[in-house]
């Protein structure tokens, strides 16, 4: 198989820097009690805060995509100035010649997340561009490199004061990792059969030049132990760039060096994504996701505006939009990994703080409804979503927005449940309910009536 067929059929499974996800009987079950074990812990956090973040933010243009001729008719669509292909490849790989985010201070980020119903961190260590936000032995393509200027900064090695903050503050790690490497000569090689074009594949064929291959294999093994060895514990191993997978040509040999890990931190989890098999523990569903209730462990990464990457002007969602995001979500079973691209400065924007602030405001008070819970039929029904923990069901009934008219009556379709007694979450209590053929008709407390409709009423039924 020549390295353009294969990447050819990898090419579906990434369209516009968006990842598919892998189907729910792909999904392999592990033996080891204690992956299980961390495997309900996941499913327990519900909230996690994704992170993009490295020299691209300075320019506000997609992560990493843009070098790549194979994906140049999207990804470039955001590069307005006079310049051609292979110009703005070099010039972006200079970019960490000028990242210095001087104003970044990461117990801000973790009190932050910590206050305001965040469980976990899922953050960028090394996008596909190559570039290492730790202090890595393997290139000077590095944050703590000598082109760096932030390498003479207190918080230089920003992955170990990220991951040292947020453990702090009791929030897990996820360390995102992207298995392709389009800086290291044992992937992109100059002067290989491709000769300047570009795609997210090596540039050549592995199985012609097996020892480069090699070389590459040892080169990522060593990154990712780095991670695992000297950055404390980790949570997840968050694998990115499926096309680089044990089962094509380009054989990683993830297996290996994630068991190799696991002697070390026997409680990671790992997910090797879209690839499926015994190492894709999580399947992760990116700016989307299912139609349907999944019962496997699942992570939707959605972005807080359009970009995974810092952009200039950028079109937030609302806190409402999030917390109904959030809550079909839940109620389909997954983990909610919202991301925000941090400024070039090291700061967040502020509407992205106002927006994680408004979330934490809505979680403080209905927390109870999403934490810790498991899903329950019938799941999710238009604007109506069900979550259960121990005894109780939670119903959440949607409003689109601030104007909608509230109802005095809510029927929550709930035909197989004996059901004693109905509360509203952060309301009133034993509020009255009938049974009827359609379910559960819920009569809602006068001072419910007025006002703006609220992002949802929570109804906690016993």
């Amino acid at each position: 198989m020549s390295q353009d067929q294969t990447q050819t059929e990898a090419s579906p499974a990434v369209e516009q820097g968006v990842h598919n996800y892998s189907s729910e009987d792909k999904w392999v079950k592990p033996e080891d009690p204690l992956l299980l074990e961390r495997l309900e812990w996941f499913k327990d956090q519900k909230l996690g805060l994704m992170m993009h973040w490295g020299p691209y933010s300075q320019i506000g243009i997609v992560e990493s995509w843009a070098l790549s001729d194979e994906d140049a008719d999207w990804s470039r669509a955001d590069i307005d100035w006079d310049i051609d292909g292979e110009e703005m490849k070099r010039e972006y790989f200079e970019l960490n010649k000028t990242f210095n985010p001087i104003r970044f201070e990461p117990e801000k980020w973790a009190e932050l997340a910590a206050n305001n119903g965040f469980k976990y961190l899922n953050f960028t260590t090394k996008h596909h561009d190559g570039f290492c936000m730790w202090n890595t032995r393997t290139t000077e393509y590095r944050i703590t490199g000598r082109d760096c200027p932030f390498s003479r900064h207190q918080y230089a090695d920003i992955t170990k004061h990220l991951f040292e903050a947020f453990r702090a503050r009791g929030l897990g790690i996820s360390a995102y990792f992207s298995k392709a490497d389009w800086h290291s000569p044992y992937y992109w090689t100059e002067g290989m059969e491709r000769g300047i074009k570009t795609s997210r594949g090596p540039s050549y064929n592995p199985k012609e030049y097996p020892w480069l291959w090699e070389e590459f294999v040892q080169f990522t093994h060593e990154q990712i132990m780095e991670l695992m060895t000297d950055y404390g514990r980790i949570d997840v191993l968050w694998l990115d760039a499926g096309w680089v997978n044990d089962y094509r040509v380009q054989n990683i040999r993830i297996g290996e060096v994630v068991e190799k890990a696991r002697q070390l931190q026997p409680w990671l989890l790992s997910a090797d994504r879209t690839v499926g098999g015994p190492y894709e523990n999580l399947i992760t569903p990116e700016q989307t996701m299912p139609e349907r209730a999944l019962h496997v462990p699942w992570e939707s990464c959605i972005t807080m505006g359009t970009s995974f990457s810092y952009r200039y002007d950028d079109d937030y969602k609302t806190v409402r939009q999030l917390i109904h995001m959030l809550i079909e979500i839940v109620a389909k079973g997954g983990n909610l990994a919202l991301n925000v691209g941090p400024q070039p400065d090291g700061r967040l924007s502020r509407t992205a703080i106002s927006r994680i602030e408004g979330m934490g405001t809505w979680l403080k008070a209905y927390g109870e409804s999403i934490y810790g819970t498991r899903v329950c039929e019938p799941y999710s029904i238009g604007n109506i979503h069900f979550t259960q923990k121990n005894e109780q069901t939670y119903a959440f009934y949607l409003y689109e927005d601030e104007k909608q008219e509230v109802k005095p009556t809510v029927v929550l379709p709930l035909n197989n449940q004996d059901v004693a007694r109905v509360d509203l979450v952060a309301g009133a209590e034993e509020i009255q309910f009938t049974k009827t053929g359609e379910g559960i008709e819920v009569e809602l407390p006068e001072g419910e009536l007025t006002g703006a409709a609220p992002i949802a009423h929570v109804f906690r039924i016993s």
